[in-house]
């Protein structure tokens, strides 16, 4: 099992550096760009990049499921003569799932902080991610119970304990005009007791830099599968701590993410226990 998963991660880390490829190349030019929202932007290169990835995946792995961003769900076909078929049936449910460029805002402005994401998902559990950020040419990686890695050197979380002295990070829901679930509450509590706080614009990067110790402490709410599958396997190898926001099991599919060096998680629990 262990070489079929680093097989999977090979073709992670092909797509999603395929992804920076394109996204480093039209870094700063006239590209279309649409609205989903009224703040929810999505552009060509956005489906450019989905396109590479699905095209990437699926040359290899045809009858897999796809979960991506911008097209949904790309269902994979039947069962063939595939090496992962026994008996005319798949020999588990697999599926990828990507973001072909998180950080849209950012790369809209021409702001250099942005990744291509990709997790693949087998009978409900994360088991491989890949996450490129082409402007720093940074590749996190990470393969269940291989532990987690940056560039090929192993990484961990930080080793500060004390909330007052933690750099914590966030992000804002696309709703934050119209809901009073905005984070704004969060974000007010966690000002005053944490070092500082940073909101770059990228919940996937700000997953990965919690696992490599940059920084100790991440929350946020809605978010999507996307945002969370690769970072958040790659948080758990790095020794990371993942619950929701009152320290109840986790899920890529429930929208709400308290992630920590797991030194500082009770006391953000505290803090987002508060109104």
């Amino acid at each position: 099992m262990l070489l079929e998963l680093k097989n999977f991660l090979k073709i992670a880390i092909e797509a999603a550096k395929e992804a920076g490829r394109i996204q480093r190349e039209r870094f700063g030019e006239n590209f279309k760009i649409e609205h989903k929202g009224e703040i929810n932007l999505v552009t060509e290169v956005d489906y450019q990049c989905e396109k590479a990835i699905i095209d990437i995946i699926k040359r290899d792995y045809p009858e897999h499921e796809i979960l991506t961003e911008e097209a949904g769900s790309v269902k994979g076909l039947p069962p063939s003569h595939s090496p992962l078929t026994k008996g005319g049936q798949m020999e588990g449910k697999y599926k990828w799932i990507i973001d072909p460029l998180d950080g849209t805002t950012n790369y809209a402005h021409s702001y250099p902080c942005f990744c291509a994401s990709i997790g693949l998902e087998i009978d409900g559990e994360i088991v491989a991610g890949a996450v490129y950020n082409p402007m720093l040419d940074e590749l996190f990686t990470s393969v269940k119970g291989k532990g987690a890695y940056l560039n090929e050197k192993r990484i961990g979380v930080s080793k500060i304990a004390d909330i007052n002295k933690s750099l914590l990070a966030t992000g804002f829901p696309y709703d934050i005009r119209d809901s009073k679930e905005n984070n704004l509450n969060h974000f007010c509590n966690f000002a005053v007791r944490a070092q500082a706080i940073r909101r770059p614009g990228s919940a996937v990067l700000d997953l990965c830099y919690l696992a490599a110790g940059r920084f100790d402490g991440f929350w946020e709410l809605k978010l999507y599968p996307w945002d969370m599958a690769a970072s958040s396997l790659i948080v758990k190898e790095a020794g990371g701590m993942i619950t929701d926001f009152k320290g109840g099991e986790f899920s890529i599919y429930k929208g709400e993410m308290l992630a920590t060096n797991g030194l500082i998680h009770k006391e953000m629990i505290e803090i987002l226990s508060r109104q």
